[in-house]
């Protein structure tokens, strides 16, 4: 809203600027779970992926790839059916509320036009129908969803039994409109630095084992169906289909990228989702929200495996510190715990006075750059493929923030290890893990970016001097 000079009269005008809402445009949408599987058989046993060059510039890699991938997308996507998404959609709709519906409004166009009480007697029967009908299969829909609620669904169980929340929509007050807000949150969560370098022309490593069928099939079976899937919409359910029916096409589509240490531009597409931290006093600092990243399937199959092989050769060399727990196999948050209580107890025994200071590195994930953990794993004589991998995973990719009234621009990102990879945290505990140091008469216990330092004294005041 702005002022306008003056017309002479008493009144100012005013000029408002008025938005209205986009219009829901989604396109129609493939439904996975209908794929019709029996009639792609014979064509994914039979296919082949061809091989790339044995030299390629990235660009041409990734054309490679993106060709390939796209071709097969395609052929699976051909044999399911569309949906339109729609605000109105209701996952409790049958198909015989369409017929009651049809047959409501034919009712009450037949009234009106006669205006006859018998015309007015079945309109009215058919709305009680109707509406009946509406209550039956909303109960029984709920009903059937809670009664098979587990382990696995409950959190997707946990909104229809609460009150509904209202998305909030990120107002700040330094950023003027949509685009505005879009790049306040960017610049804050993912705050601009200088890229690595760009690499020539790629080179086989001939230390990169070839992938096998049994590591993409635990990595598949570590995959939740239910997962959101990223910009591409390929849920985790088909790409177990595909290996189930023929596991050398995963197979030959990811075993050059690790030969040749790259991933793809086209794989590190990602749409961030933008979510509110709860308990804030205000909103309007981009500090008030968080961004969940969503990463396309088929490069989170292929950094689950990255991350298995990564993993071992960290604890191999000593990469992580025995005192780290979170995000790796046998060590969670109970470990720590009792690590801390372990030693406290140990502490007192001899009558000393013990405290801890808990710290938590804040917005870790999103300020880590590819050259740090790059240069341990290179001091660290990791092979040069994982080195490669890890640093063109880190780089070159670009994120879509979603949020109310989004503007849907893609953006590049240089700095952070996104929140939804499989290897994150992996990268996340070889950033800080030499932040851990020995403690005379105390300890260091991580878990993740949670950090406790504990030190033991005569006096609380010896302690408070220690920490």
């Amino acid at each position: 809203m702005s002022t306008l000079p003056s017309t002479g009269s008493d009144h100012a005008p005013i000029l408002i600027s008025l938005c209205p809402p986009s219009p829901h445009n989604d396109k129609p949408r493939p439904r996975w779970p209908e794929v019709d599987w029996p009639s792609l058989i014979d064509k994914l046993k039979g296919w082949q992926v061809s091989p790339p060059a044995d030299a390629p510039s990235p660009n041409q890699l990734n054309q490679w790839f993106s060709s390939a991938l796209s071709t097969l997308t395609t052929t699976i996507e051909a044999t399911a059916p569309r949906s339109r998404p729609s605000p109105r959609s209701k996952v409790w709709w049958t198909p015989l509320l369409t017929s009651l519906r049809k047959g409501f409004t034919k009712a009450t166009r037949r009234a009106k036009k006669l205006q006859t009480p018998d015309s007015y007697t079945i309109a009215r029967q058919s709305k009680l129908g109707y509406f009946k009908s509406i209550k039956r299969a909303k109960a029984s829909y709920w009903a059937d969803f809670l009664a098979k609620t587990s382990p696995n669904n409950i959190w997707t169980a946990k909104p229809l039994v609460a009150p509904r929340k209202t998305p909030r929509f990120p107002s700040l007050p330094d950023a003027a409109g949509p685009v505005g807000i879009n790049k306040a949150l960017l610049d804050h969560v993912f705050p601009p630095k200088d890229p690595l370098p760009s690499r020539g022309r790629l080179k086989r490593n001939p230390s990169a084992a070839p992938l096998t069928s049994k590591e993409i099939k635990l990595a598949l079976s570590k995959s939740s169906p239910s997962s959101a899937p990223g910009p591409d919409g390929v849920p985790y359910s088909v790409w177990k289909k595909v290996n189930l029916v023929n596991p050398r096409i995963i197979r030959e589509l990811l075993t050059p990228l690790v030969a040749f240490g790259y991933n793809p531009p086209s794989l590190k597409t990602a749409k961030g989702v933008v979510l509110d931290n709860p308990g804030k006093a205000s909103y309007d600092s981009p500090t008030s929200f968080r961004i969940i990243v969503l990463l396309k399937t088929i490069l989170k199959i292929l950094e689950r495996i990255i991350t298995v092989r990564l993993s071992a050769i960290a604890r191999s060399k000593g990469l992580l510190h025995h005192n780290k727990c979170g995000s790796l196999p046998g060590l969670s948050s109970s470990d720590a715990c009792l690590t801390l209580t372990h030693e406290v107890r140990t502490l007192q025994r001899p009558r000393l006075k013990v405290s801890t200071l808990f710290l938590d590195i804040k917005a870790g994930f999103d300020n880590g750059h590819a050259s740090t953990p790059r240069a341990r794993l290179l001091t660290s004589h990791v092979p040069y493929y994982i080195v490669d991998s890890v640093s063109s995973f880190l780089s070159e990719r670009t994120c879509t923030l979603v949020f109310q009234g989004s503007p849907c621009l893609s953006s590049p990102v240089s700095v952070g290890t996104p929140q939804g990879s499989p290897i994150s945290p992996l990268l996340f505990l070889l950033y800080v893990s030499p932040l851990h140091t020995s403690i005379p008469r105390g300890l260091m216990v991580s878990y993740v970016d949670d950090f406790s330092i504990t030190v033991a004294s005569p006096s609380h005041g010896g302690n408070i001097r220690k920490l």
